[in-house]
Order: structure tokens, then sequence, then C-alpha cells
């Protein structure tokens, strides 16, 4: 019976090695690498409780440089360091260096502020409404334009030959359509140089005041872009409408499905356009549900709270550096030119960002959900431009998508080569900037257009370092970028504009830096 049972006991052990076998070995090893990895942890422990006795007792033999470790701002750091304390300090130092400023502004001139001292004319006032009033008529006049136009394109469709849509149109077609076109054309050219022509004379030699002269002809510049829009946009789509090439039509945008031409020309559309914040005439945009009141008041609320800080900056600290320089200027006394635009450029920059959130960030805001307008991208990061083409892509995206539409791709799809598109863009741009800043100031004396102008070069300089990889050509080229915005830009043509004024209408600012008694009672 025990040899039986021996016998049986290993024969049923030996007969399954492949499970009974390996389950003990490997429970066994599993038993064994716990213990191992316990014991291990216990001598660490052990290991780690003796070196801190050990530094406890000798304290003076620590080995500080143990390993090699580069400097934190030294190029071949493995972690980059954080500068946010940097990013406190800078803040901190500005509003200390700009409080002493302040304090300095208001002992050395008292206070500048004086509402009755701006020569604010009846006759400015009456003719900047009637301005404002009449300048969108020209944007209905193109509607009637395209209403005619429209009213010919479905007779043409009724009558023309069915096709199938697989062929182009026909040469005739092609000159009939032609023809028709430059009848548009001529019409809508007539009215938007009336439009900007008119206001710009007026403004020029009957508005006095410059910033009513300003807004006004900013309007009549917004009306002529959004016009010469509407009316390429419904050229194009009236030729699809008339003689689509197969697959055409439904290689519209799909947006455009929602109101298809010639459906799009009714005025309650125009209307829309009218008081949309784009520049790009569309049949139809993307929409928010609702209109949310309080997120309106939030943003005017700021464009309010901002004009009234652009006007206190501009009065107090703007005009006493301008009128310091007016006789550095007359001398020619160039180190003291350049310390001018160096005192300047601080402020000038305060003023132009307090006007670019206020236009870009709450204006256009408010106005877009009003009117329900959805796609709000009306910049992005400039102020990381590696480049100034960078800038001028992003910082004012209504003005680049304009430009980009209307003018520089159809040149390009005419065989114009880059350079010469780009060159037409910015001298279309660097006329309207004239335009807007000499013609309310009376003084076209080419300052704003050789601004614009002259950025192709600066461009063609910073191009390359905008494809760079290194951080280093990067930031090389956002240095270039501020550098000329903040201290050649924006401050030398405030300069310039201010001492033309100034020679054409007298000595304004002494008038509000000490008012007499008489034109200016507290």
């Amino acid at each position: 019976m025990s040899t039986a049972t021996a016998t049986g006991t290993g024969t049923s052990l030996n007969s399954n090695p492949s499970t009974n076998g390996v389950t003990r070995r490997t429970g066994a090893g599993v038993s064994a690498s716990q213990g191992e990895a316990q014991k291990g942890r216990t001598v660490d422990d052990a290991t780690e409780q003796l070196r801190r006795s050990f530094r406890k007792k000798y304290r003076h033999v620590e080995a500080v440089h143990s390993e090699s470790r580069p400097s934190c701002l030294s190029h071949d750091t493995t972690a980059t360091p954080s500068f946010l304390g940097f990013r406190n300090l800078m803040v901190i130092m500005l509003v200390v260096g700009n409080l002493r400023l302040v304090i300095e502004n208001i002992q050395k001139y008292g206070v500048l502020i004086c509402v009755r001292c701006h020569d604010f004319r009846k006759t400015d006032l009456q003719l900047g409404l009637g301005l404002y009033l009449l300048i969108p008529c020209h944007l209905l006049i193109a509607y009637l334009i395209e209403l005619v136009a429209a009213s010919q394109a479905r007779t043409s469709r009724l009558r023309a030959e069915k096709r199938d849509g697989t062929t182009s149109p026909t040469e005739d077609e092609h000159l009939k359509f032609q023809a028709t076109w430059k009848l548009v054309w001529a019409a809508h050219a007539v009215n938007v140089t009336i439009a900007l022509a008119f206001t710009t004379y007026v403004v020029y030699f009957h508005i006095h005041h410059p910033l009513i002269g300003t807004l006004t002809e900013m309007h009549a510049i917004i009306v002529w872009l959004k016009t010469a829009s509407y009316a390429f946009t419904n050229r194009d789509l009236r030729h699809a409408y008339l003689h689509p090439v197969k697959g055409e039509l439904d290689a519209l945008p799909e947006i455009y499905k929602e109101c298809p031409y010639p459906n799009n020309i009714i005025f309650d559309n125009l209307t829309y356009f009218w008081w949309a914040p784009t520049l790009v005439y569309q049949p139809a945009y993307p929409r928010t549900d609702k209109i949310r009141w309080v997120f309106v008041f939030k943003r005017l609320g700021e464009v309010l709270c901002l004009s009234v800080f652009i006007w206190f900056a501009s009065a107090q600290y703007a005009t006493p550096v301008l009128r310091n320089s007016l006789d550095k200027i007359a001398s020619l006394d160039y180190p003291s030119i350049l310390e001018r635009l160096l005192k300047l450029s601080t402020i000038s920059l305060v003023i132009w960002l307090a006007g670019f959130f206020a236009l870009f960030q709450s204006f256009l805001n408010a106005l877009a959900e009003v009117t329900r307008f959805a796609d709000r991208e009306f910049y992005e990061a400039w102020w990381n431009s590696e480049g100034l083409g960078v800038y001028w892509r992003t910082w004012n995206k209504p003005v680049y998508q304009f430009f980009r539409r209307h003018v520089y791709f159809p040149m390009r799809s005419r065989g114009w080569s880059h350079k010469m598109a780009s060159l037409t863009v910015f001298t279309v741009s660097a006329l309207l900037h004239e335009i807007l800043v000499g013609v309310p100031t009376h003084n076209l004396i080419g300052v704003a257009f050789l601004g614009m102008f002259l950025q192709l070069p600066l461009i063609q300089i910073t191009a390359p370092l905008e494809h760079m990889k290194s951080a280093n050509g990067k930031l090389l080229g956002n240095i270039i970028f501020w550098v000329s915005f903040t201290i050649l830009g924006q401050p030398f043509a405030a300069l310039m504009y201010f001492y033309a004024w100034q020679a054409k209408y007298g000595s304004v600012s002494k008038n509000l830096a000490h008012p007499p008694p008489p034109t200016c009672p507290a």
C-alpha cells in the first residue's frame, strides 16, 4: 500500500511536469524576487540612513560638485528656464517708471485736460454728421447697380441655349459677359471714386478738426473697400451662374449655398454686409444663435474707458512732448530730435496699444455680437511676429483679407510675380494711409505713404528670419519688428505731421499747455 501510494504519488507528480513543476518553480521564483526586492529596499534605507548620519556628523565633506551641469541661461541647458519673474519685474518697472513720469508731468505742466480748449467748430460737426449719413448712400448705389446686373443675368440665362455645363463659355458668351462687366465695373468705379473723392475734398478744405476728419475719412475708406468687394464677388458669382463648367457650382464654398446668386442681391443682404465687421463680401456668413447683451455692454464699456484714456494720454503727455520738439525740428538738432523720438515712443506705443484693443478687441467684438457675426478672428498674436511680414498678415485681419482676396490673388492668377503683387498691395495701402492721415491733418507730406511703402525692404530683410529653425533668428526678427515699429514708425510720423500742422495753423499746443482764462475758464 505504501509502495503503491508512493508510486502513485510519484506518478501523479511526474505525469504533468509542464504544469505542476513549472507552477511550483514560478511561485518559488516570485517569492524569491519579492524577497530580494524587500531586501534591496532594506539595504537602500539603511544606506540612506547611514548617509544622513554621515552628513550630520561630517558637515564639511559633502560633495557639492558631483555631476556635469550647464548654467541655467546657457544654450546647452537641457531645460528651458521660466522667465515669469523677469516678466513681473518688467511690469513693475514699467509701472514705477511711468508713475514717475506722471508725477513729473503734472508738476511741470499742471493738468492739461480741457474739453473747451479743443477747437470743435459747429461747421465741422455739421459736415461730419452730413457725410456720415451720405457716405453709405454710395453702397446703396452699388446695390442698385448689382440689382440691374442680376436681372440681366436672369434674363440671359433664360434665353440662352440649354447646356450641360461640361464646356467653357463660347467666344460669343465670353465677349457678351465681358462687355456687360465693363459697364458694371465702370458704374461701380465712378460710384466709389465720387464717394471717396468728395469726402476727401470736404475733409481737406472744410473740416478743420483732425479727429472729426479722421473718423469721416475712415468711414469713407471702409465703404470704398466694402463696395469694391461687393462688386468683385458678385462679378465672379454672376459668371459661375451664367456659364458654369461642370462641377464649378458644386465647388463654390459650402456656406454660399445658403444664399446662392442671384438670390443674395437683396437689400437685407446688403444691409447686413454694411454693418458686419468685415471688408470682404460673402452671400452668407457664419452666425451665432443669439445676442449676449451683457457681453455687448462690457465691450462698449471698454471702448468708452479706453477712449477716455487715449484722450487723457494724448492731451496730458503726448502734446507737451510734441510741442517741445518743434524748435528741435526747426533747427535740425538731430540728437535732440532722437531724444524726443525715444521719449515719444513710450507714450505713442501705449496710446496705440490702447487704440488697438479698443477697436479690434472691444468695438469689433461688440459689433459682431450685435450682428451675430461668428468669425471673430480680427487679429492673431502679432506681438510675437518674427518679422514685418508676419505682423502685416496678423495684426489687422480684415484689411489683410481684403487685399489678399481682391488684389494679391487675382494678380497672381493672371501671371504676376509675387513681388509685383506685393508691391501693388503696399502701394494701394500706402495711398490709403496717406489719405487717412494726411487729409484730416491738411498736410499731404507723404510720411504715411513712405512709412507703408518702405515696409517692403524691411519685410525682405526679416523674411529669412521667419523661417529659421533656431529661436535666435526668430528672436532677432521680433526685435527688429518692435524697434522699427516703436521708434522709427509711429513716433516719427507723429512728429512730422504735428510739425506740419503747427507750421500751417500756428502753435495750438501752446494754448493747450497754458490756456488763457478767457478761452478756457476753470
